[in-house]
């Protein structure tokens, strides 16, 4: 959970930030998911749209997401939505070793 400045500071943040992922008519599927939570790992802050045509508000579809990748809602605004994640270095070191595995 983060606390309000905390959140005041990665919103500050994000609006440096475009939308890097987009929620369209497939809705969030398994593979929305893995690509949040992969950014999520790379940047730890992402922005993310939801489309006209995905049938979901916008903060249902930032909770759920959220939930799902197990990160924190920092804001949602108009049809963007703003997650954060925090990782510890030894993650990230993780799952860059399995990425280059591949």
């Amino acid at each position: 959970m983060l606390t309000s400045k905390q959140r005041a500071e990665l919103r500050a943040q994000a609006q440096k930030i475009d939308a890097i992922i987009q929620i369209g008519k497939d809705g969030i599927s398994l593979e929305t998911v893995q690509t949040a939570d992969q950014a999520l790992y790379a940047r730890k802050i992402i922005k993310i749209s939801v489309l006209d045509n995905s049938g979901l508000e916008t903060k249902d579809a930032a909770y759920e997401l959220a939930s799902k990748t197990k990160s924190d809602v920092v804001q949602v605004i108009g049809n963007k939505f703003v997650l954060f994640k925090k990782t510890d270095k030894q993650t990230r070191r993780e799952v860059n070793r399995l990425k280059n595995k591949k």
